[in-house]
Protein backbone atom coordinates (compact mmCIF):
# COMPACT_ATOMS: atom_id res chain seq x y z
CA UNK A 1 0.00 0.00 0.00
CA UNK A 2 1.51 3.44 -1.16
CA UNK A 3 -1.00 6.61 0.60
CA UNK A 4 -3.76 4.00 1.24
CA UNK A 5 -3.71 3.28 -2.68
CA UNK A 6 -3.09 -0.85 -3.48
CA UNK A 7 -1.01 -1.22 -6.55
CA UNK A 8 -2.48 -4.36 -7.69
CA UNK A 9 -5.84 -2.54 -7.30
CA UNK A 10 -4.82 0.95 -8.83
CA UNK A 11 -3.42 -1.36 -12.18
CA UNK A 12 -6.22 -3.75 -12.45
CA UNK A 13 -8.53 -0.36 -12.37
CA UNK A 14 -6.43 1.77 -15.18
CA UNK A 15 -7.10 -1.30 -16.70
CA UNK A 16 -10.83 -1.34 -17.10
CA UNK A 17 -10.59 2.16 -17.10
CA UNK A 18 -8.53 2.25 -20.42
CA UNK A 19 -11.25 -0.19 -22.38
CA UNK A 20 -13.66 2.40 -23.55
CA UNK A 21 -11.15 4.98 -24.85
CA UNK A 22 -8.68 1.99 -26.29
CA UNK A 23 -11.60 -0.26 -28.08
CA UNK A 24 -12.30 3.78 -29.66
CA UNK A 25 -8.87 4.50 -30.19
CA UNK A 26 -8.16 1.45 -31.95
CA UNK A 27 -11.30 1.69 -34.30
CA UNK A 28 -10.32 5.30 -35.09
CA UNK A 29 -6.60 4.45 -35.91
CA UNK A 30 -8.07 2.25 -38.86
CA UNK A 31 -10.34 5.20 -40.16
CA UNK A 32 -7.65 7.18 -40.10
CA UNK A 33 -5.24 5.15 -41.73
CA UNK A 34 -7.54 5.01 -44.79
CA UNK A 35 -7.41 8.16 -45.25
CA UNK A 36 -10.52 9.31 -43.18
CA UNK A 37 -10.35 12.23 -40.38
CA UNK A 38 -13.99 11.32 -38.12
CA UNK A 39 -14.56 13.48 -35.35
CA UNK A 40 -17.86 11.90 -34.49
CA UNK A 41 -16.05 9.01 -31.91
CA UNK A 42 -17.79 10.79 -28.97
CA UNK A 43 -21.49 10.72 -31.03
CA UNK A 44 -20.57 6.77 -32.10
CA UNK A 45 -19.29 5.75 -28.13
CA UNK A 46 -22.63 7.54 -26.43
CA UNK A 47 -24.74 5.94 -29.46
CA UNK A 48 -23.08 2.87 -28.71
CA UNK A 49 -23.60 3.35 -24.73
CA UNK A 50 -27.24 3.74 -24.94
CA UNK A 51 -28.05 0.97 -27.32
CA UNK A 52 -25.89 -1.27 -25.49
CA UNK A 53 -27.78 -0.44 -22.07
CA UNK A 54 -30.98 -0.78 -23.98
CA UNK A 55 -30.40 -4.44 -25.49
CA UNK A 56 -29.20 -5.62 -22.24
CA UNK A 57 -31.81 -4.25 -20.22
CA UNK A 58 -34.44 -5.93 -22.68
CA UNK A 59 -33.01 -9.01 -23.21
CA UNK A 60 -30.92 -9.40 -20.00
CA UNK A 61 -28.06 -10.61 -21.77
CA UNK A 62 -24.73 -8.36 -21.30
CA UNK A 63 -23.17 -10.52 -24.68
CA UNK A 64 -26.11 -8.97 -26.76
CA UNK A 65 -25.98 -5.78 -24.95
CA UNK A 66 -22.35 -5.29 -26.41
CA UNK A 67 -23.42 -6.27 -29.80
CA UNK A 68 -26.12 -3.89 -29.38
CA UNK A 69 -23.99 -1.09 -28.71
CA UNK A 70 -21.33 -1.82 -31.80
CA UNK A 71 -24.60 -2.15 -33.99
CA UNK A 72 -25.14 1.23 -32.69
CA UNK A 73 -21.90 3.14 -33.09
CA UNK A 74 -21.65 0.94 -36.47
CA UNK A 75 -25.02 2.58 -37.55
CA UNK A 76 -24.52 6.54 -36.70
CA UNK A 77 -21.08 5.99 -38.80
CA UNK A 78 -22.95 4.56 -41.52
CA UNK A 79 -24.71 8.24 -41.63
CA UNK A 80 -20.83 9.62 -41.76
CA UNK A 81 -19.74 7.44 -44.40
CA UNK A 82 -22.78 8.72 -46.64
CA UNK A 83 -22.15 12.19 -46.39
CA UNK A 84 -18.72 11.56 -46.97
CA UNK A 85 -18.09 9.01 -49.14
CA UNK A 86 -21.05 9.37 -50.96
CA UNK A 87 -22.05 13.24 -50.92
CA UNK A 88 -18.22 14.31 -50.55
CA UNK A 89 -19.41 16.27 -47.67
CA UNK A 90 -16.90 17.77 -45.32
CA UNK A 91 -14.95 15.70 -43.15
CA UNK A 92 -14.52 17.67 -40.34
CA UNK A 93 -17.89 19.21 -40.21
CA UNK A 94 -19.59 16.29 -40.66
CA UNK A 95 -17.62 14.87 -37.49
CA UNK A 96 -18.63 17.53 -35.45
CA UNK A 97 -22.27 17.09 -36.44
CA UNK A 98 -22.15 13.42 -35.84
CA UNK A 99 -21.50 14.06 -32.40
CA UNK A 100 -23.56 16.49 -32.02
CA UNK A 101 -26.51 14.07 -33.41
CA UNK A 102 -25.30 11.30 -31.26
CA UNK A 103 -25.48 13.19 -27.93
CA UNK A 104 -28.98 14.02 -28.76
CA UNK A 105 -30.17 11.61 -30.10
CA UNK A 106 -28.97 9.17 -27.01
CA UNK A 107 -30.49 11.44 -24.37
CA UNK A 108 -33.82 11.28 -26.40
CA UNK A 109 -33.63 7.17 -26.68
CA UNK A 110 -32.15 6.80 -22.85
CA UNK A 111 -34.95 8.77 -21.33
CA UNK A 112 -37.08 5.75 -19.90
CA UNK A 113 -33.89 3.86 -18.76
CA UNK A 114 -32.77 6.23 -16.24
CA UNK A 115 -32.19 4.73 -13.03
CA UNK A 116 -32.24 0.98 -14.51
CA UNK A 117 -29.83 -1.50 -13.41
CA UNK A 118 -28.02 -3.86 -16.26
CA UNK A 119 -27.40 -7.52 -15.83
CA UNK A 120 -24.08 -7.86 -14.65
CA UNK A 121 -21.15 -9.15 -16.89
CA UNK A 122 -18.90 -11.60 -14.87
CA UNK A 123 -15.64 -11.76 -14.91
CA UNK A 124 -13.76 -14.52 -16.93
CA UNK A 125 -13.31 -17.19 -14.56
CA UNK A 126 -9.53 -18.08 -14.53
CA UNK A 127 -9.84 -20.91 -11.46
CA UNK A 128 -6.81 -20.85 -9.26
CA UNK A 129 -4.87 -18.27 -11.67
CA UNK A 130 -7.17 -15.46 -10.23
CA UNK A 131 -5.92 -16.29 -6.42
CA UNK A 132 -2.03 -15.63 -7.17
CA UNK A 133 -0.99 -12.93 -5.27
CA UNK A 134 -0.38 -9.32 -6.71
CA UNK A 135 -0.82 -11.17 -10.50
CA UNK A 136 -3.85 -12.83 -9.87
CA UNK A 137 -5.78 -9.73 -9.28
CA UNK A 138 -3.96 -7.72 -11.91
CA UNK A 139 -4.19 -10.15 -15.01
CA UNK A 140 -6.44 -12.92 -14.21
CA UNK A 141 -9.42 -10.75 -12.57
CA UNK A 142 -11.29 -9.17 -15.39
CA UNK A 143 -14.06 -9.30 -17.77
CA UNK A 144 -14.07 -10.46 -21.19
CA UNK A 145 -13.56 -7.21 -22.85
CA UNK A 146 -10.35 -6.18 -20.99
CA UNK A 147 -9.08 -8.85 -22.73
CA UNK A 148 -10.81 -8.34 -25.83
CA UNK A 149 -9.58 -4.87 -26.17
CA UNK A 150 -6.01 -6.35 -26.06
CA UNK A 151 -6.25 -8.66 -28.87
CA UNK A 152 -8.08 -5.84 -30.98
CA UNK A 153 -5.07 -3.83 -30.82
CA UNK A 154 -2.77 -7.18 -31.47
CA UNK A 155 -5.42 -8.15 -34.37
CA UNK A 156 -5.14 -4.77 -35.62
CA UNK A 157 -1.23 -4.49 -35.62
CA UNK A 158 -1.07 -7.51 -37.58
CA UNK A 159 -3.72 -7.17 -40.02
CA UNK A 160 -1.99 -4.15 -41.04
CA UNK A 161 1.65 -4.91 -40.62
CA UNK A 162 1.46 -8.51 -42.21
CA UNK A 163 -2.05 -8.71 -44.14
CA UNK A 164 -2.67 -8.00 -47.61
CA UNK A 165 -6.00 -6.15 -46.71
CA UNK A 166 -3.90 -4.23 -44.42
CA UNK A 167 -1.15 -2.86 -46.93
CA UNK A 168 -3.91 -1.72 -49.23
CA UNK A 169 -5.95 0.22 -46.73
CA UNK A 170 -2.69 2.01 -45.72
CA UNK A 171 -2.17 2.81 -49.52
CA UNK A 172 -5.68 4.61 -50.04
CA UNK A 173 -4.63 6.19 -46.61
CA UNK A 174 -1.55 7.46 -48.52
CA UNK A 175 -2.62 7.75 -51.76
CA UNK A 176 -5.88 7.39 -52.49
CA UNK A 177 -4.85 8.38 -56.78
CA UNK A 178 -2.48 6.33 -56.26
CA UNK A 179 -4.56 3.12 -54.99
CA UNK A 180 -7.62 3.95 -57.74
CA UNK A 181 -4.94 3.86 -60.36
CA UNK A 182 -3.98 0.53 -59.56
CA UNK A 183 -7.81 -0.81 -59.41
CA UNK A 184 -8.64 -0.66 -55.53
CA UNK A 185 -12.67 0.38 -54.91
CA UNK A 186 -11.27 3.49 -52.75
CA UNK A 187 -14.88 4.13 -51.03
CA UNK A 188 -15.72 0.67 -50.23
CA UNK A 189 -12.43 0.52 -48.16
CA UNK A 190 -13.11 3.47 -46.48
CA UNK A 191 -16.39 2.86 -46.19
CA UNK A 192 -15.47 -0.84 -44.15
CA UNK A 193 -12.86 1.36 -42.23
CA UNK A 194 -15.21 3.98 -41.33
CA UNK A 195 -17.93 0.67 -39.96
CA UNK A 196 -15.33 -1.11 -38.30
CA UNK A 197 -14.46 2.54 -36.69
CA UNK A 198 -17.64 3.24 -35.88
CA UNK A 199 -18.33 -0.89 -34.28
CA UNK A 200 -15.22 0.14 -32.24
CA UNK A 201 -16.69 3.34 -30.74
CA UNK A 202 -19.70 1.54 -30.04
CA UNK A 203 -18.64 -0.94 -28.21
CA UNK A 204 -16.21 1.17 -26.24
CA UNK A 205 -19.69 3.17 -25.63
CA UNK A 206 -21.49 0.14 -24.34
CA UNK A 207 -18.52 -1.21 -21.99
CA UNK A 208 -19.03 2.60 -20.41
CA UNK A 209 -22.91 2.15 -19.81
CA UNK A 210 -22.67 -1.95 -18.92
CA UNK A 211 -19.45 -1.95 -16.70
CA UNK A 212 -17.47 0.98 -15.71
CA UNK A 213 -20.55 3.06 -14.80
CA UNK A 214 -23.87 0.49 -14.91
CA UNK A 215 -26.31 2.53 -15.77
CA UNK A 216 -27.75 4.93 -18.21
CA UNK A 217 -27.31 9.31 -17.97
CA UNK A 218 -27.37 11.80 -20.16
CA UNK A 219 -23.68 11.89 -21.16
CA UNK A 220 -22.18 9.27 -19.51
CA UNK A 221 -19.02 8.96 -22.16
CA UNK A 222 -18.13 12.39 -20.39
CA UNK A 223 -15.49 13.01 -23.73
CA UNK A 224 -13.88 9.28 -23.52
CA UNK A 225 -14.53 9.97 -27.77
CA UNK A 226 -12.12 13.30 -27.81
CA UNK A 227 -9.48 11.43 -25.42
CA UNK A 228 -9.65 8.41 -27.88
CA UNK A 229 -8.90 10.95 -30.92
CA UNK A 230 -5.79 12.55 -29.06
CA UNK A 231 -4.72 9.49 -28.40
CA UNK A 232 -4.22 8.13 -31.70
CA UNK A 233 -2.15 11.35 -32.70
CA UNK A 234 -0.18 10.86 -29.59
CA UNK A 235 0.50 6.74 -30.30
CA UNK A 236 2.03 8.16 -33.85
CA UNK A 237 -0.80 6.13 -35.59
CA UNK A 238 0.76 2.95 -34.51
CA UNK A 239 -1.36 0.47 -32.73
CA UNK A 240 0.75 -0.51 -29.72
CA UNK A 241 1.30 3.03 -29.06
CA UNK A 242 -2.10 3.20 -28.53
CA UNK A 243 -2.52 0.61 -26.04
CA UNK A 244 0.33 2.49 -23.91
CA UNK A 245 -1.30 5.68 -24.44
CA UNK A 246 -4.71 4.20 -23.61
CA UNK A 247 -3.27 2.48 -20.10
CA UNK A 248 -1.91 6.27 -19.48
CA UNK A 249 -5.01 7.81 -19.79
CA UNK A 250 -6.70 5.24 -17.84
CA UNK A 251 -4.29 5.34 -15.17
CA UNK A 252 -4.49 9.10 -14.74
CA UNK A 253 -8.17 8.72 -14.41
CA UNK A 254 -8.35 6.12 -11.91
CA UNK A 255 -5.32 7.93 -9.86
CA UNK A 256 -7.10 10.88 -9.29
CA UNK A 257 -10.21 9.20 -8.45
CA UNK A 258 -7.71 7.00 -5.82
CA UNK A 259 -6.61 10.71 -5.02
CA UNK A 260 -10.00 11.57 -3.48
CA UNK A 261 -10.44 8.14 -1.86
CA UNK A 262 -7.06 9.11 0.04
CA UNK A 263 -7.74 12.06 1.33
CA UNK A 264 -5.52 14.02 -0.65
CA UNK A 265 -5.06 17.54 -0.43
CA UNK A 266 -5.32 18.72 -3.99
CA UNK A 267 -8.67 20.08 -4.75
CA UNK A 268 -11.08 17.66 -6.52
CA UNK A 269 -11.80 19.79 -8.93
CA UNK A 270 -7.64 19.98 -10.18
CA UNK A 271 -8.00 15.87 -9.85
CA UNK A 272 -11.32 15.60 -12.25
CA UNK A 273 -10.16 18.03 -14.76
CA UNK A 274 -6.58 16.09 -15.31
CA UNK A 275 -6.88 13.79 -17.69
CA UNK A 276 -8.59 16.22 -20.23
CA UNK A 277 -5.72 18.70 -19.46
CA UNK A 278 -3.38 16.01 -20.28
CA UNK A 279 -5.37 15.57 -23.58
CA UNK A 280 -5.03 19.21 -24.38
CA UNK A 281 -1.21 18.93 -23.82
CA UNK A 282 -0.70 15.89 -26.01
CA UNK A 283 -2.48 17.37 -28.98
CA UNK A 284 -0.94 20.78 -28.73
CA UNK A 285 2.91 19.13 -28.50
CA UNK A 286 1.86 15.94 -31.18
CA UNK A 287 0.62 18.71 -33.33
CA UNK A 288 3.10 21.69 -33.33
CA UNK A 289 6.18 21.82 -35.44
CA UNK A 290 7.02 19.10 -38.20
CA UNK A 291 7.65 16.31 -34.98
CA UNK A 292 7.58 12.78 -35.58
CA UNK A 293 3.84 12.83 -35.35
CA UNK A 294 3.06 14.64 -38.07
CA UNK A 295 5.47 13.00 -40.55
CA UNK A 296 3.52 9.80 -39.33
CA UNK A 297 0.21 10.89 -40.25
CA UNK A 298 -1.32 9.26 -43.55
CA UNK A 299 -0.35 11.44 -46.82
CA UNK A 300 -4.21 11.57 -47.73
CA UNK A 301 -6.10 11.96 -44.07
CA UNK A 302 -9.09 14.14 -43.99
CA UNK A 303 -9.23 14.30 -48.01
CA UNK A 304 -12.46 13.86 -49.97
CA UNK A 305 -11.88 11.26 -53.07
CA UNK A 306 -13.21 11.95 -56.67
CA UNK A 307 -13.04 8.77 -58.50
CA UNK A 308 -13.95 11.21 -61.64
CA UNK A 309 -10.50 13.26 -61.04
Amino acid sequence: MFGGIDPALLIASLMVASVPILLAAIGELVVEKAGVLNLGVEGMMIMGAVCGFITAVVTGSPALGFLGGAAGGAGLSLLFALLTQVMQANQVASGLALTLFGLGLSSLLGQGYVGIKPPHTGVVPFGPLADIPFFGKVIFGHDPLVYLSVLAVAAVWAFLRHARGGLILRAVGESHEAAHALGYKVRRIRVLAILFGGAMAGLGGAYVSLVRVPQWTDGITAGAGWIALAIVVFASWRPWRVLLGAWLFGGITVLQLNLQAAGSGIPVEYLSMSPYLITILVLVIMSSGRGRAALNAPASLGQNFHAAR
